[in-house]
């Protein structure tokens, strides 16, 4: 990504960003590496104390960039010009999960990039309440063997828990209770049309909040 297109791009989660967060002035961050770092498994997203939506504006962008840039480069890996690239940003917050939010200090981003129908998505989360859920253990009723994670991707409107779409791959760092997801996915046009209009979006389950600790609905910038 050249210097203008980060530049033009910071601009652009600057605003996003500030306008997602209004309403959650509270939203607790720790242990964040707030560089961009050099090996993004091992990132803890999120400083124990509280911080304002000034404050906690710039380490979101950074991790937002960091995300997108991966997702580009995914798609570029695979022969595919940036020219016709869409990117999307998403704040995973509590007071997203329907119908009332958990009690928790997690939070969680993630971007992703669309060329064509195939979507690519990057993301980071910290500071849960409890391990991701297992859905081995603690499956769906009835079973689905497509969650194979405990984030996924959902498609509904953002006052209503939607269907499962797709589970993302996830890797936790040492504490259990953050980590990275990822995924890459064709998505039929019914799924395009949900991420157009807004009603495609991001979950995360936990033990202790098993229908859902953190959510955010792709928003493309």
């Amino acid at each position: 990504m050249d210097k203008a297109k980060r530049v033009l791009l910071n601009f652009l989660l600057g605003a996003i960003t500030c306008g997602l967060m209004v309403g959650v002035p509270n939203l607790s961050l720790n242990n964040v590496a707030w560089s961009v770092p050099a090996q993004r498994e091992s990132v803890e997203l999120f400083p124990s104390q509280s911080l304002e939506i000034g404050q906690m504006q710039q380490p979101i962008n950074q991790h937002l960039v960091a995300d997108l840039q991966e997702a580009e480069s995914a798609l570029m890996a695979q022969s595919m010009s940036d020219r016709s690239m869409q990117r999307y940003v998403a704040i995973l917050t509590k007071n997203n999960i329907v119908p009332n939010p958990p009690s928790t200090s997690a939070t969680g981003v993630a971007g992703a990039v669309l060329m064509g129908d195939r979507l690519v998505v990057r993301g980071d989360f910290g500071t849960l309440s409890s391990a991701l859920r297992d859905y081995v253990t603690d499956p769906v009723n009835p079973p689905n063997p497509n969650i194979t994670s405990a984030v996924h991707i959902h498609r509904g409107a953002p006052t209503e828990n939607g269907p499962f779409q797709y589970a993302l791959t996830v890797v936790v760092n040492e504490t259990g209770m953050g980590g990275r997801f990822m995924g890459e996915y064709t998505l039929t046009g019914e799924q395009l049309q949900a991420l157009a209009d807004g009603k495609l979006y991001v979950d995360i389950h936990t033990k202790k909040n098993r229908a859902g600790e953190l959510r955010g609905i792709f928003r493309q910038i």
